[in-house]
């Protein structure tokens, strides 16, 4: 349940008269959804003059996403596709030449690092990997690699391949833990860790890479969700800095450490922020080579704490906090090309904007605020990035540092967003708990008529600590519902995150207090605020901490809704504690265990409500989410049919905490959509 998170560009998409356009266009759906090429990843090569990156197409026969890598200038010209590969290709990187890439692919039977010039020919194997390999870098002079394998601590990737076989081979199935994690999101646990190996590039491609965490019992990057943004060469190639967890106990802990260990592995991993006990994460060096950068936390085990830039001189320097009066999270950041700038992007507001942080003086200032700005990189005088809107997925610009001259690099789905009607949004603020002021959007429907009354859906975001800011969701987009005919408000309720900290930690203890508020009284305020809006038909709907409150919501707010949808949400606080995985999670959020501090585990917990329940609901559940299993949406679901309340259950094995397979996705959303219109259009 966490950070489940996402300008409106109008020389990108320029308004709709829906009246005008209805015979040439079609309301987005989710096969428009799917058919959008999702950019995932970039890099800048050293000259600046090119960009390589990442496009996910949907492959429905294969259901699945197939990845390619693709080349464009950074003045928009030139776009090709590199790569044709039926396998995946992608996480290319630049070799100092500008002229080669290296990347993965799994076109050989599993992943390794492969060589390709941008000037044509065929790709060429440099890594012959017993195991999988995952998160490639590059040195600064281009000698040496760098990638992740699984391996057990202490084995090589060879020793670590034929224990796997005779594992595999028994023909006992069971598994002995001594300790957790025993499973993680959606992954069960076996020993193995995420080691970081190195090698020179000019080497035999069967020559053994070095493991410079051998004996290590931690993993870099850190899972689930951590990536090559957590692992950098230092200047001079002789060493590297990553992030890793080393503890007896992660599953109450955040204490995320940046370590530090040359590449031959003369010296075991040292840590260089061992005083800070939160987290420490995002290694990135200055052009010169003379600072290192970084984010880290103050607050240990709590995951959504303010995330603060930190620069210190290398390699010896002490730590100075640049945004300890700036009252946001730095979620991504790169230098200027001349070393004296940090750009950033953070949670804003309901965006995620876009600042230029003065490294001397620590001066913050917006560059672009609207819209969902990602992964950035300079680019000689200007710097790139990846921006969506609640309109348009993520498509690549550039912009001159002082925020002018913004330039459109790619526009891939510029004919499947033409193609398609979405719905206009707007953002406004009310009086929320405590009438302090909360921010809600609002989303028209595709086809609209303003003398019309369309029904309405609410959306509730995950997290808590989450947003549904101005970005465009491939899982939860309200585009989807827009098309379908609906009207969507989305409320950043108490303990969302782009409002200070203080509004995010404002939850603590409180999960079924001020949100809840919020949520009541923003949906009051939308209904108000739009005539065309039904209030006698709405709907809400929501995921993870969302499903947790359309559950509380079933009890404490019972006859509001015609009906409500659940995906993955817990049902009883307290037993969620004892079969989730990240315990840290409940134990700060609820201020203790469930033994220690029974109250907070019982005093919003949707479990108690359940006599009050009266509201027709679609439960939908994954049988790989570990952290809310699937006994939680069962319960939820005996609940609803054995109180004689219309609900159905649909139960995905193969999916987490998401639902990620095309098809799947295809069948939630038909799912979803049916259920709404059998309450709200019917």
């Amino acid at each position: 349940m966490r950070r489940i998170t996402a300008m409106l560009l109008t020389f990108v998409l320029p308004a709709l008269v829906a009246a005008e356009v209805t015979h040439e266009k079609q309301p987005f759906n989710v096969d428009n959804l799917l058919a959008m090429q999702r950019i995932l990843e970039w890099q800048v090569s050293p000259n600046s003059r090119w960009i390589a990156f990442t496009v996910c197409t949907t492959d429905l026969d294969a259901d699945k996403g197939r990845t390619d890598i693709w080349v464009v200038g950074t003045d928009g010209e030139g776009l090709r596709r590199l790569t044709t590969h039926p396998e995946a290709d992608g996480g290319a990187c630049w070799l100092p030449d500008n002229r080669t890439l290296l990347f993965l692919s799994t076109r050989s039977g599993s992943s390794q690092v492969w060589r390709l010039s941008i000037d044509g020919g065929e790709a060429q194997q440099v890594t012959n990997e017993p195991l999988e390999v995952s998160n490639l870098i590059v040195s600064r002079g281009g000698r040496r690699i760098a990638y992740t394998m699984e391996v057990f601590p202490g084995a090589s990737p060879r020793e670590t391949k034929e224990r796997l076989d005779a594992l595999n081979s028994r023909k006992a199935s069971g598994v002995l833990y001594d300790r957790i994690f025993v499973r993680h999101w959606d992954t069960w646990k076996d020993g193995r860790r995420s080691h970081l190996f190195v090698r020179l590039l000019a080497d035999d491609p069967r020559a053994p890479a070095v493991d410079v965490m051998k004996e290590m019992d931690a993993d870099t990057p850190s899972k689930p969700f951590g990536g090559v943004e957590e692992i950098t060469f230092t200047p001079d190639d002789a060493g590297v800095v990553f992030t890793a967890r080393k503890t007896a106990m992660e599953s109450i802990s955040t204490n995320f450490d940046l370590y530090y260990a040359p590449v031959d592995a003369s010296a075991a991993p040292r840590s260089l922020t061992e005083a800070n006990p939160a987290w420490d994460t995002h290694p990135v060096f200055s052009p010169d080579g003379r600072t290192l950068a970084y984010l880290a936390m103050t607050r240990p085990g709590y995951e959504s704490d303010q995330l603060r830039l930190v620069v210190m001189d290398w390699p010896e320097g002490r730590p100075r906090v640049l945004t300890e009066e700036w009252d946001r999270s730095v979620s991504d950041f790169c230098f200027s090309a001349d070393g004296r700038t940090i750009f950033a992007t953070a949670d804003n507001l309901g965006q995620k904007s876009l600042f230029q942080i003065d490294i001397q003086y620590a001066m913050v200032r917006s560059v672009v605020a609207e819209g969902s700005v990602q992964s950035l990189a300079a680019a000689a005088n200007r710097v790139v990035f990846g921006m969506s809107n609640l309109q348009s997925p993520v498509e690549l610009f550039s912009i001159r540092p002082d925020g002018g001259d913004m330039r459109s690099i790619t526009s891939i789905n510029a004919d499947s967003v033409a193609g398609t009607i979405t719905g206009d949004y707007e953002q406004f603020t009310f009086n929320g708990w405590n009438k302090e002021s909360v921010h809600c959007y609002v989303v028209k429907p595709a086809v609209f008529d303003p003398n019309e009354k369309y029904p309405v859906v609410l959306l509730i975001h995950g997290g808590p600590q989450g947003s549904f800011g101005n970005s465009f969701h491939y899982r939860w987009n309200p585009q989807i519902y827009a098309g379908a005919g609906y009207a969507c408000v989305m409320v950043d309720f108490h303990g969302s995150t782009g409002y200070g900290q203080a509004f995010c930690d404002s939850i603590r203890d409180d999960w079924g207090g001020k949100p809840l508020v919020d949520l009541q009284r923003g949906l009051a305020a939308a209904l108000a605020r739009y005539p065309w809006m039904d209030a006698n038909r709405v709907g809400a709907l929501g995921a993870s901490y969302g499903g947790y409150m359309a559950n509380l919501i079933a009890g404490r707010w019972p006859d509001r809704f015609r009906c409500l949808v659940n995906h993955c949400g817990t049902l009883d606080d307290r037993m969620s504690y004892f079969d989730t995985d990240e315990l840290w999670f409940p134990e700060w959020d609820q201020m203790g265990t469930p033994w220690d501090n029974p109250g907070s585990y019982e005093k919003h917990n949707p479990i108690n409500h359940i006599g009050l329940w009266r509201t027709p609901m679609l439960v939908i559940h994954g049988g790989k989410d570990f952290r809310v299993p699937v006994t939680q949406g069962l319960g939820t679901f005996n609940a609803l049919q054995r109180r004689g309340i219309a609900s159905q259950l649909l139960y995905f094995p193969d999916e987490g905490h998401w639902v990620v397979k095309p098809h799947n996705c295809m069948l939630w959303h038909e799912t979803v959509l049916n259920w709404l219109d059998k309450w709200l259009k019917n």
